[in-house]
């Protein structure tokens, strides 16, 4: 079913599904990268992750971030902070309105930097965690003025930054210089799932290596062979992990 959640004075939209009911004791929060959004199609992991959940008894919900896909907001406003609190409006809606009493987080690329550190600030609140591909490297990037191949001065970021045809806010990269991924990330003491591709060409495994050796209560999955956006042949045996991993 679709959901809009208001957050400030933006709607998100998204998606509850593998229930006919809102009301839910266990549900896992979907969180989509850089430039993407919940995905529509089965080509993309969180499409073909959240049905595979779903018919194994999970219910998911996935949302566009601010300013991607259907949810409210410009795309030159969006930063990693922004993204933490539109999870933050859905991790209340779960709580709230939902009920939820077990709630997991499974995050993508900067869809995982999102959930890492909201993982950390909801330590008391969330049970378990997914990281597939995360972009913790958005960082490091940012201090070097590189940006999926786009380059910028660091020293002096520009207003908007032209990444790929996308028109990215200087604020995002600002902020990103600056900010405690794995400081934060490590707070979270309960279970944590690490996938990642060796053959990721966006981003690179050594972000997972570090979130294993930060984090208290890993298992971490280098994948041969898979790259960034998980659309390779081992996308099923990742999808059925992710699976068993959250209903064992």
């Amino acid at each position: 079913m679709e959901i809009d959640i208001k957050r400030d004075n933006l709607k998100l939209h998204g998606l509850l599904e593998g229930t006919s009911t809102v009301e839910n004791d266990t549900v896992a929060i979907l969180m989509h990268g850089f430039k993407g959004d919940l995905g529509y199609n089965d080509s993309k992991i969180l499409y073909a992750l959240s049905h595979n959940l779903n018919d194994r008894g999970l219910a998911t919900i996935r949302f566009d971030f601010d300013g991607c896909g259907k949810s409210d907001g410009n795309f030159t406003d969006m930063t990693v902070f922004s993204e933490i609190q539109d999870g933050i409006a859905i991790i209340n809606y779960v709580r709230n309105v939902m009920h939820a009493k077990h709630i997991y987080l499974v995050g993508h690329s900067q869809g995982g930097v999102v959930a890492s550190m909201l993982a950390g600030y909801y330590r008391d609140v969330l049970e378990k965690l997914v990281l597939m591909a995360p972009a913790a490297t958005l960082k490091t990037d940012a201090l070097q003025g590189i940006c999926q191949g786009s380059q910028y001065d660091p020293n002096h970021i520009p207003d908007v930054v032209n990444v790929h045809g996308f028109a990215v806010g200087g604020a995002y990269f600002r902020t990103a210089q600056l900010m405690p991924i794995y400081e934060t990330a490590q707070h979270f003491d309960h279970p944590a799932l690490l996938i990642h591709g060796l053959a990721d060409q966006v981003v690179s495994p050594d972000a997972t290596r570090k979130y294993n050796v930060i984090m208290p209560q890993t298992e971490m999955h280098l994948v041969e062979g898979e790259g960034h956006l998980f659309d390779g042949p081992k996308r099923p045996e990742i999808i059925k992990l992710v699976g068993d991993f959250l209903l064992k």
